[in-house]
């Protein structure tokens, strides 16, 4: 699953725009826009290629528990 406040979260760890995430996941910028901003939900095929394009990045979502859902960068493999 990914929440809107992950999304954000990521993008910011990456220093990315709602239009450099639509590029690289091939959808629009109005459904990045959409989705984070809580318009709407999205549709499980642009949810699955959004978490792709950021964990192909080097985000890692974590799964919510007791203190909610996260997001953190994947540390460099020396």
């Amino acid at each position: 699953m990914l929440t809107a406040a992950q999304c954000r979260a990521a993008r910011g760890l990456l220093d990315w725009t709602q239009e450099e995430l639509a590029a690289r996941a091939g959808v629009s910028r109005s459904t990045v826009r959409g989705f984070e901003n809580g318009q709407h939900e999205l549709h499980r095929a642009s949810a699955a290629v959004m978490r792709a394009a950021l964990e192909g990045a080097g985000v890692v979502l974590i799964e919510a528990d007791e203190l909610g859902p996260g997001v953190r960068l994947r540390t460099a493999v020396r």
